[in-house]
C-alpha cells in the first residue's frame, strides 16, 4: 500500500510457497507510525498471523523479513534488517538482526517486508525485484556452504541464504547475508523446513527522504560523535568486539568451563589484543558504517571475517581452549555451515560437562580441541548419533540425559559469553528476554556492570528499571535500522576515557540509585518529548528520513510497544512466565569467589522487573499497560477490507529475464 511517509518503499508482500503465489499485504501508515519497521513491525504482522501454538517446522510458521526506514540512507551503521519466525529451539517468537546487504536491496526492490508461509514441494529460492517475485529451482545449490551459495547467485543481488545446517534442520541454524549472520533462534532451520535455500533481491527503487537537508546535517554530527567516542571511535575499530574479552576477564565476567567460573587463566592467548597483533589483516564493516568493527583474518589462504567476542569466549574459555587459531578456523566453518556460534558453543560446552560427569559420552572433553571441526560438520549434517543429538541444542540434551542445573540456557536458548553472577542485571536480562538467553534482547546491562561503566556489579538497586530502559531503547533502535553499537554514544565520553576521574567514580557510585526516576520515565515515556542528538540521534534520524515525528521518549515507547507485543505473542505460543528463570548454577554462589553476593538474586530482581514493566506479579501484562502502548484491540491486518487493501490482491508469479553477470 502506498505511504505518505519518506524512506519507505511502501509495499509488503505475502508469499505462499505451497501454491507459489504472492499478494500484497495491507500494512498501512498507522502501522508504520506505531511500529516503524524491523523487529517491531514484524511483531505487529506476527500478531495477526499467529493465534495459538505453532510447530516451528510446519508450513504455518511464517518467516517475516523486514527492512527498516533508515536502510538505504547514509545514516551511520544503518544496514541492519530483521528476520522473525517461531523458533525451533525455543518454540517461541525469535527475531534475529543482520548487517548484510540484503535489507537495503529488499527495499530497492520495492518492499518494506516479505512474509513467507507454506512449504515448497521442490527445493527453491526466491528472486525478488521491482518486477515481482519469481520462484526458482535451487537444486544446484543443495548442500552448498553459505559462501559458495552466494557466489553462485547473481552478483548484484542482495542475498540471504542458508547452509547445510539449515537444510538439515539443525535447531540453531542461521541465515547469512554477505558475511553477516542472522544467528539466534534457528531461523535457518525454518528456511530449510520450507525447502527454501535463499532469498535474493535487487532493484533501483530509492525511497525519498522526508527532509534530506536536515538529515544530511544530522548525519555529519552523528558520524563525528561516533568517530570521536572512546568505544565507537577507538576500541571497536582497533580491536572489534574481541577487545571486550580482557575486560570481561578483569571483571570476572568471562564464562569459563560451562559457566563454572568467571575467569580463564589463559585468557591472554585468546583476547582481542592477541587477535589484532598476530592475525588481523584489516578492518571491515557493514554498509554506511563509520565504526568498522569487523575483523578480516586469513583461513586456508583466504581472507574471511574474523571472530567476535562471543565465539572467542564461548569456544575459548568456556571449553578451556586457549588456541586462538582454532577459534578463527571454527568461526569460519560455522559461518559456512550456517550455524549460530553462540548456541553451537553452548551446546558443545554442555556436552563436555555431561561427559565429564559420566552422564553422556559424546567424545567431547574440556580442553580437547582436535575433534571439534569434525563435530561441527557432523552437527550441520546430523551425521551419526552424536551429531544428530547435538543438533537439537543443549535444552533437548538436558531433557534426554539430565543436567538441567548446569544447562546454560534461558527458555531453551543458550546464553552468550557473559557470566551473570558478576553482572546480576545481565542475569535478569537473560531470564526475562523474549527470545531466550540473549544478551541484546535482555538489555545488555553488562555494559553498565563492567564493559562500559563500572557500577556495582552485584547490587540489585536500579537494575530492573535500567534493564527495561535499555531493552526498550535497543528494540527501537533495531526497528529504525541502526546497529546497536550506535547506542554507545549514549554514554558521555569522559565516563569511558577517564575511568579513574573523581566525577566518573561518583557517577558509577550513584548511578544505580537513579532507578526510581528511570522507572517513572519508562512508565511515562510518551511525556519525554525531547531530543538530545549527542546522546541518542536515532529519533531525529527517523524524523528527518520519514516525517514520523520521533523523540527520545517516543523511541522508548516504541521499544516498549514491541517488547510487550512480543510477550503477548509468546503467551499465544504457550509461554509460561515460570520460564523467566535461569539454570540453578547461576543462582548459586560463584565457585571461585567467597562473596555471597556473587550469584543472581533472581527472585528479587524479577519481581522488581515485572513492576517496572507494568506487568502483574505473575508476569502477565496489565491492561492499562497495553492501553498505554496502543496494544489493546489491534485490528487484524489480514481481514482489512478489499477497498483498503486495494485492487492488487493476488499477483501471479511473473517470469522475468535477469541479465547474466
Amino acid at each position: 500500500m502506498a505511504t505518505k511517509y519518506g524512506a519507505y518503499a511502501g509495499k509488503v508482500m505475502y508469499v505462499d510457497l505451497t501454491t507459489k503465489t504472492y499478494k500484497e499485504y495491507p500494512v498501512n501508515d498507522k502501522d508504520r507510525k506505531l511500529f516503524v519497521g524491523g523487529k517491531v513491525l514484524a511483531a505487529r504482522i506476527m500478531h495477526d498471523l499467529i493465534k495459538g501454538p505453532v510447530d516451528p517446522f510446519s508450513p504455518e510458521n511464517p518467516i517475516i523479513i523486514t527492512s527498516c526506514p533508515l536502510n538505504g540512507t547514509p545514516c551511520p551503521s544503518s544496514a541492519r534488517f530483521n528476520v522473525s519466525a517461531i523458533s525451533p529451539l525455543t518454540n517461541l517468537l525469535t527475531s534475529s538482526n543482520c548487517g548484510g546487504s540484503f535489507g537495503t536491496q529488499l527495499k530497492r526492490a520495492g518492499l518494506d517486508a516479505l512474509i513467507i508461509v507454506g512449504k515448497s514441494e521442490d527445493f527453491i529460492y526466491l528472486d525478488v525485484s521491482e518486477d515481482g517475485i519469481e520462484f526458482k529451482d535451487a537444486e544446484f545449490l543443495r548442500g552448498k556452504h553459505t559462501g559458495e551459495t552466494q557466489e553462485l547467485l547473481p552478483k548484484k543481488a542482495g542475498k540471504f541464504v542458508i547452509g547445510p545446517a539449515g537444510e538439515n534442520l539443525v535447531k540453531y541454524a542461521c541465515v547469512v547475508s554477505d558475511e553477516r549472520a542472522a544467528g539466534r533462534g534457528g531461523v535457518g532451520a525454518v528456511f530449510g523446513s520450507k525447502n527454501l535455500k535463499a532469498v535474493i533481491a535487487d532493484g533501483k527503487n530509492m525511497a525519498p527522504r522526508y527532509n534530506q537537508d536536515k538529515l544530511t546535517k544530522l548525519i555529519r554530527k552523528w558520524v563525528k560523535d561516533l568517530t570521536s567516542h572512546p568505544l565507537t571511535g577507538d576500541q571497536l575499530p582497533k580491536l572489534g568486539t574481541a577487545g571486550l574479552l580482557s575486560t570481561m576477564q578483569q571483571k570476572k565476567l568471562l564464562a569459563t568451563k560451562n559457566f563454572k567460573q568467571g575467569q580463564f587463566e589463559h585468557y591472554r592467548d585468546i583476547c582481542g589484543e592477541e587477535l589484532a597483533e598476530k592475525y588481523l589483516i584489516k578492518n571491515k564493516g557493514c554498509r554506511a558504517c563509520p565504526i568498522q568493527c569487523g575483523r578480516v583474518v586469513e583461513v586456508n589462504g583466504k581472507e574471511v571475517k574474523g571472530p567476535e567476542v562471543e565465539i572467542m569466549g564461548l569456544m575459548g574459555a568456556n571449553i578451556l581452549n586457549n588456541d586462538l587459531q582454532k577459534i578463527i578456523q571454527w568461526n569460519y566453518e560455522l559461518d559456512e555451515l550456517g550455524m549460530d556460534t553462540i548456541s553451537t558453543a553452548g551446546t558443545v560446552a554442555f556436552a563436555m560437562e555431561l561427559n565429564e560427569k559420566g552422564i553422556w559420552d559424546s567424545g567431547l572433553n574440556f580442553g580437547k580441541v582436535d575433534n571439534i571441526s569434525q563435530i561441527l560438520d557432523d552437527i550441520a549434517h546430523r551425521r551419526g548419533e552424536v551429531g544428530d543429538q547435538l543438533a537439537n541444542g543443549s535444552k533437548w540434551l538436558s531433557e534426554k540425559y539430565g543436567g538441567k542445573d548446569f544447562c546454560m540456557n534461558a527458555k531453551g536458548m543458550e546464553l552468550s559469553a557473559y557470566e551473570p553472577r558478576a553482572a546480576v542485571g545481565q542475569g535478569l536480562g537473560y531470564a526475562v528476554s523474549n527470545r531466550g538467553g540473549c544478551h541484546l534482547n535482555g538489555g545488555y546491562l553488562v555494559v553498565l556492570e563492567g564493559l562500559g561503566l563500572s557500577i556495582d556489579q552485584y547490587t540489585t538497586a536500579g537494575k530492573a528499571a535500567f534493564t527495561v530502559m535499555f531493552q526498550d531503547i535497543m528494540e527501537s533502535v533495531s526497528a529504525g535500522g541502526n546497529c546497536l553499537f550506535t547506542t554507545y554514544a549514549f554514554f558521555p565520553p569522559f565516563l569511558l576515557s577517564k575511568p579513574n576521574w573523581w566525577l566518573t567514580r561518583i557517577v558509577n557510585k550513584v548511578f544505580p540509585y537513579f532507578g526510581p526516576i528511570i522507572k517513572i520515565a519508562n512508565k511515562h515515556s510518551k511525556l519525554l518529548k525531547v531530543n538530545i542528538a549527542s546522546m541518542l540521534p536515532q529519533p531525529l534520524g527517523i524524523t528527518h528520513a520519514t516525517g514520523i515525528k520521533m523523540t527520545m521518549g517516543g523511541m522508548m515507547a516504541l521499544g516498549a510497544r514491541g517488547y510487550n507485543l512480543e510477550r503477548l505473542i509468546n503467551f499465544r505460543l504457550g509461554l509460561d512466565p515460570a520460564t523467566d528463570t535461569l539454570p540453578k548454577r547461576l543462582t548459586e554462589v560463584l565457585q571461585d569467589r567467597d562473596n555471597k553476593r556473587s550469584k543472581v538474586p533472581l527472585d528479587k530482581l524479577r519481581a522488581k522487573y515485572y513492576s517496572a514493566r507494568g506487568w502483574k506479579k505473575d508476569g502477565t501484562i496489565k491492561k492499562r499497560t497495553l492501553r498505554y502502548y496502543n496494544l489493546l484491540n489491534l485490528d487484524d491486518i489480514s481481514t482489512r477490507s478489499l477497498e483498503e487493501q486495494g485492487e492488487r490482491n493476488i499477483i501471479p508469479p511473473k517470469p522475468k529475464k535477469r541479465k547474466k553477470d
